[in-house]
């Protein structure tokens, strides 16, 4: 069986140094596999009939479709005004304002790359417009965007829940903390490069300034609270507050802002669609070669295997960290989870570390490869909106990556940072 495993190995990474996608290699492994052990080829579109077969991932495309509709509605717009009111008055207020707004927004769309899109141009151009040099006002806005997936709702959560079997509640839940983190710890790094940058302070505007963007965005500013606020009392589950949610985007474009038209959700639903097709592609040949890997005992070959060479379950959480950013270097983070879970979430469960705490773990390391170069699909994104070079980017991101490692590593030394609020509110 190891003979046929190294074979398959070999199918896969030929298949990608041939420029074939990353589903179409694991659908390609997957079918070699069957083929060598000589069985049916059906096995294959079964297995992936099959990871598409739960419930809980119904949430991703909603989520998906609920960030989209927020962005056609322009909803950033009043959220990045309230929090300029709310904190802008500090020295460095723009910066402080934008990972405010990633904090808020986090809680909407749960995904980095929507973030930075979402608030990005309208973050960007009033730190450019203070005097923010573009590469330092993109480098915020793009370490900013990271919280989307940490702070509930989280399209990587949602992945992982599924196909770790861990509860979807308890991982949004356990993001809380760590999310906020982030966003204060970066609020850190603006107050200490306040004053080197030259960083003005703005006028404080009142407090009747904060009302009046408050009341304005209000209805938008409850739909954290709306999706949290549900799921917490139990009122409707993870896939149920996407559903719930979507339909809350929809009452606030049409009929509280007026700001979305019945033209605009063709578009919409094509765009949705277009990234749900991504998504689930890879879920499904991941299923197949999962299960492939599950038949051939790879996972329980490896865990022991791991498990007496590390020992530690603080080691093996470190060598977690350096291997995950370094695959988030690489490759997309949703791939990398799909084929990593299988090998890392068994031998994380042998040394009794909480899939909560590992979940987040692994989401925030592969996250923080959307800010690195090579592959950093977010800083690409910030790129084209400042109007900058990539290679300029890659070297104004570097210090913003240093406070988002300061708190990877606290979640990994202290487990009660992402499990203490789940067992609060859900119980052990």
């Amino acid at each position: 069986m190891s003979t046929l495993i190294f074979q398959i190995s070999g199918v896969w990474l030929l298949s990608i140094l041939a420029g074939f996608p990353l589903f179409a290699s694991m659908g390609l492994a997957a079918f070699a596999f069957v083929a060598l052990a000589d069985l049916s080829a059906s096995i294959v579109p079964q297995k992936m009939a099959q990871a598409m077969n739960a419930f809980p991932i119904v949430a991703a495309p909603l989520f998906i479709l609920m960030g989209n509709i927020l962005g056609a509605a322009r909803i950033t717009d009043r959220i990045v005004a309230f929090a300029t009111s709310v904190i802008g008055w500090l020295r460095g207020g723009y910066a402080h304002a934008s990972i405010l707004t990633s904090m808020i927004f986090a809680g909407m769309v749960g995904s980095a790359v929507a973030d930075a899109a979402g608030s990005g141009a309208i973050e960007i151009r009033a730190m450019k417009k203070a005097g923010y040099r573009p590469e330092t006002a993109a480098a915020i806005t793009a370490a900013a965007a990271t919280i989307g997936p940490i702070i509930p709702p989280s399209l990587p959560m949602v992945i992982y829940g599924v196909t770790a079997d861990v509860s979807i509640g308890r991982l949004f839940i356990g993001g809380v903390i760590p999310g906020v983190l982030m966003g204060l710890s970066l609020m850190a790094m603006v107050m200490l490069i306040s004053k080197r940058q030259g960083f003005r302070k703005e006028p404080f505007k009142g407090f009747r300034e904060i009302g009046r963007t408050f009341v304005s965005g209000f209805f938008a500013l409850m739909t954290p609270p709306l999706i949290l606020g549900g799921m917490f009392s139990g009122i409707f589950t993870p896939t149920e507050a996407a559903a719930v949610a979507c339909l809350y985007a929809l009452f606030l474009g049409f009929f509280v802002y007026r700001t979305l038209e019945v033209r605009q959700l063709g578009p919409i639903l094509v765009e949705t669609v277009e990234t749900t097709g991504l998504v689930m592609v890879l879920v499904m040949a991941a299923g197949a070669l999962g299960w492939c890997m599950s038949i051939s005992r790879v996972p329980q070959t490896l865990t022991p295997l791991i498990v007496e060479t590390i020992r530690n379950p603080l080691v093996f959480l470190l060598v977690c960290n350096l291997i995950l950013l370094l695959v988030g270097c690489f490759m997309e983070a949703l791939a990398a989870m799909l084929i990593l879970i299988p090998i890392l979430v068994p031998a994380a469960h042998s040394f009794g570390i909480d899939p909560v705490q590992f979940g987040i773990i692994m989401i925030l390391n592969l996250i923080l490869g959307t800010i690195h170069p090579p592959i950093g699909v977010v800083l690409f994104v910030v790129t084209r909106i400042a109007n900058v070079s990539f290679e300029t980017m890659s070297k104004a991101i570097l210090p913003w990556i240093v406070p988002l490692l300061v708190v990877l590593v606290a979640i990994t030394l202290w487990p009660p940072l992402t499990t203490w609020l789940p067992n609060l509110v859900m119980g052990k």
